[in-house]
C-alpha cells in the first residue's frame, strides 16, 4: 500500500464550531462538514456533511475568514497527514460507491476509517457518516481538544489583512 494522497482537518470556529475533514482525490481537496468532530472512538459514528471541492492548496489555510465571506470565522489545522486507500480500489470509485475505506496516519487521527454514505429518503444525498474502526489505534475514552489555543487566536489576529480563501 502506498499513500493515496494527504488529508487535513480543519477546526473551524464559524457560526458553529465543525471540524472539516478533507481527503486530497482527483486534484483537489474533497471535504465534508463534521458538527461533532472526528474521534478516535469507534463506537462514535460522526455525521460528515459533504461540501464543495477544496483547492489543495487549502489544505495549507489557517486564518480568520472576515466577516461577510462564507464560512467567516477561524480556521486552524486540527490534524494533517497521509491517507492510504484500503481494499484496492481507486479512492473516486470508492466515494461513488458510497463507502470509503482509508487509514490515516496523522499526529492525532491514526489507524482504519470509513466514510459510509447515508441513503434514505429524509436525506439530501450529501451525508455522510466518518467512523472509526476497532483496531491498535482506537480509542474508547478518546475526547476532542481544540488545536485554537490562546496563543494560536493571537497568531490569527495578528494577521493583518485576514487571510483570502477565494
Amino acid at each position: 500500500m502506498s499513500p493515496s494522497g494527504v488529508f487535513v482537518v480543519h477546526e473551524h470556529h464559524a457560526s458553529r464550531l465543525h471540524f472539516d475533514f478533507r481527503l486530497e482525490m482527483d486534484g483537489v481537496l474533497k471535504s465534508w462538514a463534521i458538527p461533532k468532530g472526528p474521534s478516535m472512538n469507534p463506537a462514535d459514528k460522526r455525521l460528515a456533511v459533504m461540501v464543495d471541492d477544496h483547492p489543495l492548496g487549502y489544505g495549507e489555510f489557517e486564518g480568520i475568514i472576515p466577516k461577510g465571506r462564507y464560512g467567516a470565522g477561524e480556521v486552524v489545522i486540527w490534524d494533517r497527514g497521509t491517507y492510504t486507500v484500503l481494499g484496492g480500489t481507486d479512492p473516486a470509485v470508492q466515494l461513488k460507491a458510497g463507502s470509503l475505506k482509508f487509514r490515516l496516519e496523522g499526529q492525532r487521527l491514526r489507524g482504519d476509517f470509513a466514510m459510509v454514505k447515508l441513503k434514505g429518503p429524509r436525506t439530501t444525498g450529501k451525508e455522510w457518516l466518518l467512523i472509526k474502526k476497532a483496531d491498535q489505534d482506537a480509542d474508547p475514552s478518546f475526547r476532542l481538544e481544540s488545536a485554537l489555543t490562546p496563543s494560536k487566536r493571537k497568531q490569527l489576529k495578528a494577521l493583518v489583512p485576514p487571510c483570502d480563501t477565494s
